[in-house]
């Protein structure tokens, strides 16, 4: 019998995309961002999460999409990436999907020729695709490090 995938499913513009699970800690409501001077666009700034400085990422912005109003859909998945906690805002996170392994493609080679190589397939569910995402591939290793030293600098 085969697997299911169990992702969490988060928007960005009109696109479903999924993570796994296991890498999501917790989804919250878009709280007070504080900025940091000299980060990159797509960082929006560090929040304090019970007690925790944790560096807030833009999904929209890192995928190159134009920023639309905030509104009370948005979230933040706070996942770990390699050992760090960082929060990332998108759309609105809709719900735990459950992919099964057959209904899973490899991503066409745009994906893989492009800056998009975070792409790690494509899912099949009711009738829409869901985009499935590698979340330490969409931070380099130099941002990752940059990200992890700027919230304990901010604590």
């Amino acid at each position: 019998m085969a697997k299911d995938l169990q992702l969490v499913g988060f928007r960005i513009g009109k696109e479903t995309y999924g993570v796994p699970i296991r890498l999501v800690h917790e989804i919250v409501r878009l709280p007070e961002i504080t900025a940091v001077p000299d980060s990159p666009d797509y960082i929006e700034g560090v929040i304090n999460l019970r007690g925790k400085i944790i560096s807030i990422v833009d999904l929209r912005k890192r995928f190159g999409e134009a920023r639309i109003e905030a509104s009370r859909k948005n979230r933040i998945l706070v996942a770990e990436i390699e050992g760090k906690m960082v929060g990332l805002i998108v759309d609105a996170a809709s719900e735990v999907i459950r992919v099964p392994e057959s209904e899973i493609e490899a991503p066409p080679e745009v994906f893989e020729e492009s800056e998009i190589k975070y792409v790690t397939g494509l899912g099949k569910l009711n009738g829409r695709l869901v985009i499935l995402i590698d979340l330490t591939k969409i931070l380099q290793k130099g941002e990752l490090r940059r990200i992890g030293d700027m919230a304990p600098a901010l604590a």
